[in-house]
């Protein structure tokens, strides 16, 4: 179970994140995060590149549900050029 810790938000309306919880999650300066309010509850979420295995399984996920769309590699072609042409 996560430890609880308290901080305070700065005039500035900068957060602390205690340092133990900075340590275990591997925070440093220039983390980035999504941040999800709603009613009483804040939300940091962080941002974080997926490695190249995450990346080849996205990868792989996205052609076979293509496959099974019955996609074609020059659909997609169509489609990139469509997107950057901006019509």
């Amino acid at each position: 179970m996560a430890k609880l810790a308290t901080t305070k938000m700065s005039s500035k309306g900068q957060v602390v994140i205690p340092e133990e919880i900075r340590d275990r999650l591997g925070l440093s300066a220039g983390s980035q995060f999504v941040v999800i309010g709603e009613r009483d509850v804040v939300i940091l979420k962080t941002l974080s590149r997926p490695s190249m295995k995450e990346f080849d399984a996205l990868i792989s996920k996205a052609r076979g549900q293509a496959r099974r769309a019955g996609m074609k590699r020059s659909d997609i072609a169509k489609a990139t050029k469509r997107v950057r042409s901006g019509k």
